[in-house]
């Protein structure tokens, strides 16, 4: 993500980098508060508050129809503006027409889909979507993936600061082992060159973790488990780093390989993580087993994917199927 032209947006996205929220965190609070502003025709914040806030939020509901999820993320991403940029936070009371409009329900490809896909997509992208589907991992969880997060014994996979910042250990199919295996022989040979190379600064670690163990950086086990296929330069300090792929480019080779495969559907990769949901309910997994693999904080949100497997209304059998 590049640093806004704005010094104003560019302060908030200094001060979320330094902070380490997340690229698509960042990306999103970037947005809401652009749009913040040019609703107000280019007024600073610091001249706004509740009202305008209210005035904002309603607009969203009324004019742009936006669903509940999207109304609420914009004003986590103002709240977030007034209480840590502008240091005056919000009312919580805040009096404004909340979004009436429900969530579409998830994109589910079937088993057959799912293999067509796989089949379709090139090889070095393969197994990230195939632990997309079979261990319902969002986009960047897979990427962020270390080669010490993979636990063979336990056949699961660690996630580490997902969504909302919870980790959860999820389930991974035995037949991915052999693949996996062989991706981590591909970081080692990765990794040996890298040690080799005079600038190189070790892979990118989170939070204080580089400061309090040194070495990490330089070990095979926190290495990026999909790692990308030459160095860079780390856009916060210049080091000389191999951070993991790209996530634009398995999410256009999935879209890519959708239409190969000749799926009329709307496909992203979160349709595999909705389908490896969907399925294991099919299967008669428990619902609280389900949250818990999806990192889920209220079942509520799981329960979307009940709705998929109810045919028609509630599973209701038609009359006419009688005829």
């Amino acid at each position: 993500m590049q640093k806004p032209s704005s010094p104003f947006l560019a302060s908030i996205f200094e001060f979320m980098v330094t902070r380490q929220y997340a690229q698509k965190t960042i990306e999103s609070y970037i947005y809401w508060i652009r749009m913040f502003i040019r609703f107000h025709h280019n007024q600073h914040p610091t001249n706004m508050g509740n009202i305008e806030v209210e005035q904002f939020l309603s607009f969203l509901a009324n004019d742009r129809t936006v669903a509940v999820k999207t109304q609420a993320l914009a004003l986590n991403a103002l709240a977030f503006l007034y209480k840590d940029i502008i240091a005056v936070p919000l009312t919580l009371t805040l009096n404004f027409q909340r979004s009436l409009k429900q969530r579409k329900l998830p994109t589910v490809l079937t088993p057959t889909e799912i293999r067509d896909l796989l089949a379709v997509l090139p090889a070095h992208l393969r197994l990230p979507a195939q632990l997309m589907y079979g261990s319902g991992l969002r986009v960047m969880e897979a990427m962020r993936l270390r080669v010490q997060d993979v636990d063979f014994h336990y056949l699961s996979l660690m996630i580490w600061n997902g969504k909302g910042g919870k980790h959860r250990r999820v389930t991974l199919a035995p037949e991915l082992v052999p693949a996996l295996q062989e991706q981590i022989r591909q970081v080692t040979f990765y990794h040996t060159q890298d040690l080799e190379h005079p600038n190189y600064a070790g892979v990118w670690m989170p939070f204080a973790l580089a400061v309090k163990t040194p070495e990490a950086p330089k070990s095979i086990l926190w290495q990026f488990l999909f790692a990308a296929r030459s160095l860079s330069h780390d856009p916060e300090n210049g080091a000389l780093r191999r951070h993991h792929i790209d996530p634009s480019s398995i999410q256009k080779a999935v879209k890519q390989a959708a239409r190969e495969a000749g799926i009329s559907k709307n496909v992203s990769c979160h349709t595999l993580r909705h389908s490896f949901a969907t399925h294991l309910l099919s299967r008669g997994t428990d619902i609280r087993t389900v949250q818990e693999q999806l990192g889920h904080s209220d079942v509520k949100t799981t329960q979307i994917y009940t709705h998929v497997l109810q045919h028609g209304a509630n599973g209701v059998r038609s009359p006419f199927s009688d005829l």
